[in-house]
């Protein structure tokens, strides 16, 4: 038979895991076996190209993704917490996103590449502790988390760029270091309330000879539907309002510097806004860039299952099925860069940044690891009043 369950396009492989809930038609035993783990006989002579492809792209480049992203996070995370960095605004939010993205690729993405491409490079390789109770939820819950947060940390971070350059005379009362940290503390809280559906809705079971960590059957429905929302969450609403704002602090900019190009007026406060504006824009650019192709592939499997779903069919072709699973594969990936690119960007981006990071990998006398940044070198100086205030427009 050439067809197979629709449920099979959700390509959970046995853990639900946000985005990746996609389509709802007729949830059973049979269809999450179908979806749940690969099968070395799922890819015969006969299946698409993209199939096989888009399943060796995400096995062989996810690793480079994970060490790459963790050894950048952690160096950047190192730069944003030292002594000089630190007392900048934007650095305690560019720090939580570090950390953000630090622990995604740790409790998701590598764990979807030990799940989805380890079996694929070595298919006798199986990681059995990964799908045993109490380990389930726990990885469930907090791959839901830091992927939530990382999205609208970034969120955060573009409200507070926005405010700076458009509302300059505000910022000082409202984008301090101290009301940064309380946003972020309370962005982390709200986080851990709302996917706390994931763990109550998901555990560890039985399908045949099989043990798969996803959703109970009983709750598939209800899991679907509050995944759906989860996924708009991390990708369509950030997406809208990060093009709105820096649609808004574009225009600003423009505006300001024109005036200043008649009245000649170029400031070291202005070149120094503008690095963490550009560090912004190339954040903002990276999110929306890696997420638009999984966000289209999931509006595209998610309003198909649904059309499929109300008039009451179960079955797809499978070589159809098979295509989008390749397609979702590749965009799988572009996805997982979200988390690894950021150092890249603070690296080409950021004078600043490039010069602490040169500070924490030399080793340093004494006397020179108490030389920072040009007006930074003494933190209680009046030349470094400006990076140092509690007001800081950084």
């Amino acid at each position: 038979d050439t067809t197979m369950s629709l449920a099979c396009l959700s390509e959970n492989h046995g853990v639900d895991d946000g985005i990746d809930s996609l389509n709802y038609t007729s949830f059973n035993s049979t269809s999450l076996l179908n979806s749940s783990y690969w099968n070395l006989e799922d890819y015969q002579v006969d299946k698409p190209y993209i199939a096989k492809a888009g399943r060796d792209f995400l096995a062989y480049f996810t690793p480079i993704i994970l060490f790459i992203g963790i050894v950048g996070n952690s160096l950047s995370l190192n730069v944003f917490l030292s002594k000089n960095m630190w007392m900048l605004s934007a650095s305690t939010c560019l720090a939580a996103i570090s950390l953000s993205d630090l622990m995604t690729l740790i409790f998701y993405v590598l764990v979807e590449w030990l799940r989805r491409g380890l079996v694929h490079i070595s298919p006798s390789s199986k990681i059995s502790f990964l799908d045993t109770h109490g380990i389930c939820q726990i990885q469930l819950y907090f791959s839901y988390v830091f992927r939530l947060t990382s999205a609208w940390l970034v969120v955060t971070f573009t409200v507070e760029r926005y405010i700076g350059v458009c509302h300059p005379l505000r910022r000082r009362n409202i984008c301090t270091r101290k009301n940064t940290r309380k946003i972020i503390v309370s962005l982390f809280a709200i986080a851990l309330l709302l996917v706390l559906y994931k763990p109550i809705l998901s555990g560890v079971y039985c399908i045949g000879d099989r043990i798969v960590c996803a959703s109970y059957p009983d709750h598939e429905f209800i899991s679907f539907i509050l995944d759906s929302i989860y996924a708009v969450m991390i990708t369509f609403i950030p997406f809208l309002i990060i093009t709105a704002m820096n649609i808004l602090i574009i225009r600003k900019l423009l505006i300001r510097n024109r005036r200043h190009k008649e009245k000649h007026l170029i400031t070291e406060e202005s070149m120094i806004k503008l690095e963490f504006t550009l560090i912004l824009f190339a954040i903002s650019f990276c999110f929306i860039a890696f997420n638009l192709p999984f966000f289209t592939v999931w509006c595209r499997n998610f309003l198909q299952s649904m059309y499929l779903y109300s008039h009451g069919v179960s079955n797809l072709d499978g070589t159809e099925v098979d295509y989008w699973r390749g397609v979702l594969f590749i965009v799988r990936t572009i996805f997982y860069m979200n988390y690894c690119i950021n150092f890249f960007l603070y690296s080409i981006t950021g004078v600043y940044f490039r010069r602490e990071m040169k500070r924490a990998l030399t080793t340093c006398s004494k006397s020179q690891r108490t030389v920072g940044y040009v007006k930074c070198k003494r933190l209680n100086s009046r030349t470094s009043s400006q990076f140092t205030t509690a007001h800081s427009w950084l």
